[in-house]
């Protein structure tokens, strides 16, 4: 019953689905064969669920950058407030903006929050003033600067 659970809360996948997920989000250059092994599988059975994994779209593989080290030194949360007649196309011209890399849609006092990265704080205020104010439709904003990053998970 328990497994059945697992399989009905994540659609098709099963224990072993889980458990390759789980071990490339440890480490995602972890070999197959490394985590066959783990599994007491063949490596080709991991090649093989890994590639339905991708082609379904449970995994993503990509390269995350660290924004510091990439001179990204000022980031901020960006809450915005939008006429409602207008929040579908706000938010995507809003999402097409470069420093913007992350984004969501809410309920709440924002109808959009936006997470920016920008090299220095002359950029931020650039963004915010010759980007981010001359989208029709954009009531108001208010920035949350980034002070220290405690914990950040790719999920």
């Amino acid at each position: 019953m328990e497994s059945q659970i697992g399989i009905d809360q994540f659609g098709n996948l099963d224990e072993t689905d889980l458990k390759i997920i789980d071990a490339l989000h440890k480490d995602g250059r972890v070999a197959f064969a490394q985590i066959a092994e783990q599994l007491n599988v063949s490596p080709g059975m991991i090649r093989q669920r890994y590639n339905r994994l991708v082609e379904q779209g449970y995994l993503k593989v990509v390269a995350i950058t660290n924004p510091l080290r990439m001179g990204f030194t000022t980031m901020a949360m960006i809450g915005i407030r939008v006429d409602g007649s207008k929040l579908l196309t706000v938010a995507e011209k809003v999402s097409k903006l470069d420093e913007v890399i992350y984004m969501i849609i809410s309920s709440g006092r924002f109808d959009i929050f936006a997470e920016v990265v920008c090299r220095s704080h002359e950029d931020l205020l650039r963004f915010i003033t010759e980007k981010l104010s001359v989208i029709d439709g954009i009531r108001e904003s208010e920035s949350f600067m980034h002070l220290k990053i405690i914990k950040e998970v790719y999920f």
